[in-house]
């Protein structure tokens, strides 16, 4: 917006009145920058100049001038001639001259619509001379910046839920020493049965699906090398074989697809350590073989070593070699939870059948407050050392506007865990309330999220601090960076970040729109917005019956018409 200025006239004919009766002062002008003037952070700045002309203040004369911000008194400036001896603002006589004036105060409700004017005295050798009238010199206030929204923005944490997990199911089997053949006895061991067992119900089972089935053979750590990584991947082959048997057994189509890997890894020399960990051989003995073993990185010169331990050799064959002639069965494959339908079916039937991720996600699936709160407090009543609950309890209940209990709720949440979105949260909380510097800190804490730098943004528009709410903003439109681009002077009539908005077409925004409008000096398109705002809500009518921003068409019928 252009400043605008205004000649003080009215004093300069009230100046000419007093040559006549005082002859002290004549011909003065005051100019006010900006006319209206403009509240912003919470006040507003006066700032203006007054200016004698030559010969236009006697040398010995001098005027104390007060101006009035409604009924609040501003502080006093005095101008005095060259001659007067004081602390005022010294002019000469001849030339004339100019002092600058500014005052700073704090914005009430009744400057919004009120006028600044001013009132003194002049004097001459201390004594007044001529009192001078209340004279209007600006119009007050701009209070555009109390538009913002105030929607400062809460955050949910999110779930960990994943609907298609991968999982695995393991048995083995065993096989006699330097031997590759599968006995019926292993196909009869428990493992193997429950395995069987789990490939039939796979098969029914439309949310298992199998991807691999990875056979991994081993040989016990003694024999020679060559012998025992053939002797492995000889097992690996075997134990194919009796698996594809039991999948047709189960019935079970997929595992009798060429989904097998077939993997070999030799002498099982990692498998013999924790096995020996296990045994009952007591822990001297076990330090001692382990020492031994890993000084001797030549399988053959290992081998050697552990025959030559007589009776712990003899232990080692009966107890722990035993163990690792064998081939691992490990089913690689993807089990799918319940869909969204049986999730919010079974929050409601049994709502304890879920984990804390299973009931996040289902909070998500519906946009019920009280059906969000409730799924929320389960999950919170359920899983309370979780923080996530409490937090997401607090997030819908300030949405409900229970600014209380949601308060409580992020706090329980962050003594839990000290965590940013709980801390943004009790920011919005504190923003909403009013305490914007508890709020500033509680955002700063926080640290950089969209959320967090949009609530930051509304405290930059409660500050006066416009560029900052632009850049805080960022690249999403909403209301609040439309209005803060406009109180930036970075746009007249452009409301590009309105239009991508929510408010796009909604009363306050269409009022926006006609305050860019005036900005623009566009008549027609204030008109026009102001009466798509009032069809819409009518209480913005008398707000814009007395707002300064569109003081300049208080005279057009086309205005006055509307608001009237």
């Amino acid at each position: 917006m252009k400043k605008q200025t205004i000649k003080g006239f009215a004093l300069i004919a009230v100046a000419s009145t007093l040559v006549t009766s005082c002859n002290q002062m004549k011909d003065v002008t005051v100019t006010v920058t900006p006319n209206p003037l403009e509240m912003h952070g919470d006040s507003v700045v006066i700032s203006g100049e007054i200016t004698l002309p030559p010969k236009g203040l006697r040398k010995k004369a001098s005027a104390e001038i007060t101006p009035m911000y409604g009924s609040t008194a501003l502080k006093s400036i005095t101008v005095q001639g060259e001659k007067v001896k004081g602390d005022g603002n010294s002019i000469s006589y001849k030339p004339g001259g100019s002092v600058k004036y500014s005052d700073l105060v704090a914005y009430k409700a009744e400057f919004e619509d009120t006028e600044l004017k001013i009132t003194g005295s002049v004097s001459k050798g201390g004594k007044v001379k001529k009192a001078v009238p209340e004279m209007k010199i600006a119009d007050g206030t701009i209070v555009t910046p109390f538009l913002v929204n105030k929607d400062f923005k809460v955050i949910l944490e999110k779930d960990a839920f994943n609907r298609v997990t991968e999982k695995g199911f393991s048995a083995q089997i065993n096989f006699e020493k330097g031997k590759s053949i599968v006995k019926p006895t292993e196909l009869k061991e428990k493992d193997i049965a429950d395995f069987k067992i789990w490939l039939a119900a796979a098969q029914s089972n439309p949310k298992i699906a199998i991807k691999s089935i990875n056979l991994i053979g081993y040989a016990s750590p003694e024999g020679e090398v060559g012998s025992n990584d053939s002797l492995s991947n000889e097992r690996a082959s075997a134990a194919k074989i009796s698996v594809m048997g039991i999948s047709k057994e189960a019935k079970n189509d997929k595992a009798q697809t060429e989904i097998y890997s077939l993997t070999g890894r030799g002498e099982d020399f990692d498998g013999f350590k924790k096995e020996l960990e296990k045994s009952t051989m007591n822990n001297d003995e076990k330090q001692l073989i382990i020492r031994v073993l890993e000084m001797h990185k030549d399988p053959v010169t290992r081998e050697t070593e552990m025959r030559n331990m007589g009776k712990t050799f003899t232990f080692l064959e009966a107890n722990v070699f035993a163990k690792l002639r064998r081939s691992e069965i490990v089913v690689t494959y993807d089990k799918t939870g319940y869909s969204d339908e049986e999730l919010q079916k079974l929050s409601v039937s049994s709502p304890d059948s879920l984990n804390v991720e299973e009931l996040l996600f289902t909070a998500t699936l519906t946009n019920d407050l009280n059906e969000k709160l409730r799924i929320y407090k389960i999950a919170e009543k359920n899983f309370s050392s979780d923080y996530r609950t409490s937090n997401n309890v607090g997030a819908i209940l300030y949405m409900q506007n229970k600014m209380s209990e949601a308060k409580a709720e992020f706090e329980k949440a962050n003594g839990i865990k000290d965590n940013s979105i709980s801390k943004n949260n009790l920011g919005a909380i504190a923003g909403v309330s009013g305490d914007r510097s508890g709020a500033k800190a509680l955002f700063d804490e926080a640290g950089s999220s969209t959320e967090t730098n949009y609530n930051l943004g509304i405290l930059d528009i409660q500050s006066g601090k416009y560029n900052d709410a632009v850049g805080h903003f960022g690249s999403d439109d909403s209301f609040n960076k439309a209005l803060a681009l406009l109180l930036a002077k970075s746009v007249g009539p452009d409301m590009t970040s309105l239009d991508g908005s929510a408010d796009k077409e909604s009363a306050q925004g269409y009022y926006l729109r006609a305050i860019a409008a005036a900005r623009a000096n566009n008549l027609t398109s204030v008109v026009s917005n102001l009466k798509s705002c009032f069809a819409l809500d009518a209480i913005w009518k008398a707000k814009a019956a007395k707002d300064k921003e569109f003081i300049k068409f208080i005279a057009d019928a086309s205005f006055s018409g509307i608001v009237k």
